[in-house]
This record gives C-alpha cells, sequence and structure tokens, in this order.
C-alpha cells in the first residue's frame, strides 16, 4: 500500500520536474531555440490554432529561426501570431518562409531572464514539496487507519523525503544548467 503511494508520487514528481523543464526551455536564451515559439497562436482556416500545427522550423544558424509554413495563404496569419505574442522578435518574410533573428541578449536582459527562471524552478520546488505532503498525510492516515504500522509509517515517510530530496535535487540541476545556457 505505501509502495504504491510511493510510485504514484514519484509519477507526479517526474510530471512537475517535466512541467518546470518545459518552462524552462520557453525561456529566451540569446541562442536560437524552437521553444520559444511553443506557446505562439496563429488564426488559420477560421480557428486558433499553435504555430508548430500550420508551419514547420529550422535553425540554421545560432541566431535564427527559419519558419515554412505548410501552405503559404496562412504566411501573413503566421506573421501577425508572431507580431502578437509576447516573443518581442519582428518576423522577416520573403514570400516563403519567415526568419526570425535572435539579438544577442544583453547582461542585464541575462540577468532578469536567470531570475525569471530560478522562479520557474521554485515553482517546481513548492510542487514536488505539496506532493511530499499529500503522500505524508496519506501514510500517516494509513497508520491511524490501523492499516500499517508505525515502523511501516516512519520508513515510509523516509522513503518519501528520499524521493522528494531527489526531485529537489533534478530541480537544482535544471537551474545550474540553464543558468549557464542564459549568461553564454
Amino acid at each position: 500500500m505505501i509502495d504504491e503511494q510511493l510510485a504514484e508520487t514519484k509519477k507526479k514528481m517526474e510530471t512537475s520536474l517535466d512541467a518546470t523543464r518545459q518552462e524552462l526551455n520557453r525561456i529566451r536564451t540569446g541562442r536560437a531555440n524552437v521553444a520559444i515559439l511553443d506557446k505562439v497562436i496563429v488564426e488559420a482556416y477560421g480557428q486558433n490554432m499553435p504555430l508548430n500545427q500550420v508551419a514547420s522550423f529550422a535553425v540554421p544558424d545560432p541566431h535564427t529561426i527559419v519558419i515554412k509554413p505548410f501552405d503559404k495563404s496562412q504566411l501573413s496569419n503566421i506573421e501577425r501570431g508572431i507580431m502578437k505574442s509576447d516573443l518581442g522578435l519582428p518576423p522577416n518574410s520573403d514570400g516563403s518562409i519567415i526568419r526570425l533573428h535572435i539579438p544577442p541578449l544583453t547582461r542585464e536582459r541575462r540577468q532578469e531572464l536567470v531570475k525569471i527562471a530560478k522562479n520557474h524552478i521554485e515553482t517546481g520546488k513548492v510542487s514536488i514539496r505539496n506532493l511530499r505532503r499529500e503522500a505524508n498525510d496519506f501514510i500517516k492516515l494509513m497508520e491511524k487507519e490501523g492499516e500499517v504500522s508505525e515502523d511501516e509509517m516512519k520508513e515510509g515517510l523516509e522513503k518519501v523525503q528520499k524521493l522528494t530530496d531527489e526531485y529537489i535535487d533534478k530541480m537544482d540541476k535544471l537551474i545550474l544548467k540553464k543558468e549557464e545556457e542564459i549568461m553564454q
């Protein structure tokens, strides 16, 4: 019973880690990364659609993202979607593809981005800690209801803490990697 709870908690912590990793990938690093386009919405065919459903992406060099529409008639809609997004990158179109030039980041902007990344990490850590609390409460309830012994409860709580420490450590490694990436 405790092992099932641990497995469920680990799965939820992994989901939290993945969500934090995705948020970090959306942070611009001065290097072209198509993940910054994940939240761009384009009005195409009378609907709002994610950009990746109406175009393909390529990164020919570290400072350029090339967007090639599946349907060239959607080029102007894609440009509008990019301009409406919070990217702050003007699209350059040649009639068949769109190029986004990623300008070099200033030192101040890099420091701001590191702060944003750290906020995402802290949110992820809070999520991990909340999952620990839920698992601990469940294990304590099991002991209170007589489903497990006190020793089993203590062992379960220790395992939950080890799992929490493992995922907090993974979060710390994520921010170190992202901070290094941003400051380069």
